[in-house]
């Protein structure tokens, strides 16, 4: 049994995967790296793009510079698969540069934890399509996470 509700540790379920999922969500809609760093281990690795973070304190400086970048960013993760202690997701994201320029940002990440429900292993693959910013399809009040109601990952682009 996990001690809190925040606390989702393996063996996953599909209540508590999908718990899981939306709760990586919510931490990473809040672009504060310092928050989003504690849901991994000490010596978490990384795969993301072609940047291979190691440990806290990589991913911290590796999120610090992605949201420096990527601003206005706005998630969607879903769940696509989970066994006892990994989750596949499918994401996308939508941002801006300081130029003004759209993006959007589709990937899938593959997961695996500890016991405690730590990340220790994250491989991201993601590729990004330029948008106008009148084709954005992710409106909340940024940062902060989803609202309920707002919908998920559509299936088309």
């Amino acid at each position: 049994m996990n001690p809190s509700p925040s606390v989702i540790a393996p063996p996953f379920t599909l209540e508590t995967a999908t718990q899981k999922v939306r709760l990586a969500e919510n931490a990473w809609n809040t672009r504060d790296p310092e928050r989003v760093a504690l849901a991994y281990t000490e010596d978490s690795v990384w795969r993301n793009r072609s940047e291979f973070p190691v440990g806290r304190d990589e991913i911290r400086a590796f999120l610090t510079r992605k949201w420096e970048k990527e601003l206005g960013y706005r998630l969607v993760k879903a769940l696509w698969a989970f066994t006892a202690d990994h989750i596949a997701v499918r994401f996308r994201y939508e941002w801006h540069d300081h130029a003004g320029n759209w993006f959007r940002s589709y990937g899938n990440e593959l997961w695996e934890f500890d016991e405690r429900g730590l990340m220790r292993r994250r491989e991201a693959s993601i590729n990004d399509l330029a948008i106008r910013e009148d084709e954005r399809t992710f409106f909340w009040p940024a940062p902060g996470p989803r609202p309920a109601d707002h919908p998920g990952i559509p299936d088309v682009r």
